[in-house]
């Protein structure tokens, strides 16, 4: 066993990283409650599967338009401030969603304040990304991206099986609302605690070629080019999982409890995952072990889309957990270690740009064709998609094929 493999705890001995860990998991708890709760609520209220889809397709909208903006921010300002003002912005948000859902208002409200949460998170997402290589070392930081990662999925095991229980106990979203205030604000108050600091260079001026700088490098780095695009296909493909709430009521008839367990499994996979990668020595073989690991999400998405039991359904959704936290883990490391801290904050908004917006409109993409074509058509198709798109990037880019150790920064 390797020196780093027999020291998986090492970075948690970093005061700051713990905070920030923290932190981040009380705000991921309350996301993951809040999206159960807003997607229960709209199919409940319109019984329509694509307004799930528009869901995704609003919090898209202020991502294409200001994730250049957040990027040119988050090199040019204190990163640490911006984490925080986004996360009172997310948390005023919840507190529109709370009021619009205690005196039951028009959807459009709902989507109002979830727009406002996008704009908000578009913000807080480079920014964060590029400060938490201040948190730890260059040596630790895979570590600490799987254990970043790992608390993010622990808190959605949590958050959507919780958020269930509250909407099927109280018969409201209203109070899983005012949890995900008060979890950003808790949040924002253990990163202001961090003794890190992020001291930006002399500013530079907004100008086109400084937005678009991120792209710039992106495109030079044929690595991080080719780990994005194939995340980005494969994330828009594969949004099975906004059409949770139309399984968990029209197809496995599990009711919103059944609802929360669902959206737990993909953590689940992604949770265990990340324990196994956190007490094993790093990936060797990085770039090939990508490839099979979204290929192998493709195949869990299509078994999931055929399944009417729900013991299976659930397996499938923590092996696609499993592999999709495998791509994760790699695609961030690589993002951060191979971009210059000058850049980090431009570069992680490009990586959030193509990540979020396919998220957002990958959920719209399953949502629509759901609406046409029913939901079993697809989740099959777009889990057929995935497999295609992990064979072409793999002979598009080579590169990926040959790239070796994780955190070695270079191919083998």
């Amino acid at each position: 066993m390797s020196e780093q493999a027999a020291r998986p705890y090492e970075v948690l001995k970093s005061r700051d990283f713990s905070l920030y860990l923290i932190g981040r998991f009380i705000s991921s708890l309350g996301q993951q409650m809040l999206t159960v709760a807003v997607g229960w609520q709209l199919y409940e209220r319109t019984h329509k599967p694509i307004a799930l889809g528009l869901v995704g397709l609003t919090q898209m909208i202020p991502m294409l338009g200001l994730t250049l903006p957040a990027g040119h921010y988050a090199d040019n300002h204190d990163r640490k401030r911006i984490i925080v003002l986004g996360m009172l912005g997310m948390g005023l948000a919840s507190v529109g969603l709370s009021i619009a859902s205690h005196l039951e208002a028009s959807i459009a409200w709902l989507y109002a304040c979830l727009f406002l949460s996008g704009a908000a998170r578009t913000f807080m997402w480079p920014a964060s990304s590029a400060f938490m290589t201040q948190l730890v070392s260059r040596e630790l930081f895979p570590r600490a991206v799987t254990w970043n990662t790992g608390s993010f999925h622990l808190s959605s095991v949590i958050g959507p099986a919780l958020g269930g229980a509250v909407i099927a106990f109280t018969h409201s979203a209203t109070p899983v609302y005012v949890f995900e205030a008060f979890a950003a604000l808790t949040c924002a108050t253990m990163v202001l605690m961090l003794r890190a600091q992020h001291t930006p260079p002399p500013k530079e001026p907004m100008t086109l070629r400084s937005l678009v700088a991120g792209f710039e490098f992106v495109y030079t780095n044929k690595i991080i080019l080719g780990t994005i695009t194939l995340d980005m296909f494969a994330v828009l493909l594969g949004g099975a999982t906004s059409l949770l709430p139309v399984y968990a009521k029209d197809i496995l008839h599990v009711g919103p409890e059944g609802l929360g367990w669902l959206q737990a499994g993909l953590p689940v996979g992604s949770f265990m995952c990340s324990v196994f990668l956190a007490h094993s020595a790093p990936i060797q073989n990085a770039g090939k072990t990508l490839l099979w690991a979204v290929s192998g999400f493709g195949v869990a998405t299509i078994i999931f889309g055929l399944s009417r039991n729900f013991a299976l359904s659930m397996a499938m959704l923590v092996l696609c957990g499993m592999t999709d936290n495998v791509s994760v883990v790699i695609r961030h490391t690589l993002v951060q270690l191979l971009t210059p801290d000058g850049k980090r904050g431009r570069v992680s908004a490009v990586n959030s740009l193509f990540i979020g917006t396919s998220n957002e409109l990958g959920g719209f993409e399953s949502g629509l064709v759901a609406q046409f074509f029913g939901p079993v058509f697809s989740v099959v198709s777009g889990g057929l998609g995935t497999i295609l798109v992990a064979g072409l990037v793999g002979l598009a880019w080579p590169q990926i094929r040959k790239y070796g150790r994780l955190g070695s920064g270079a191919a083998s």
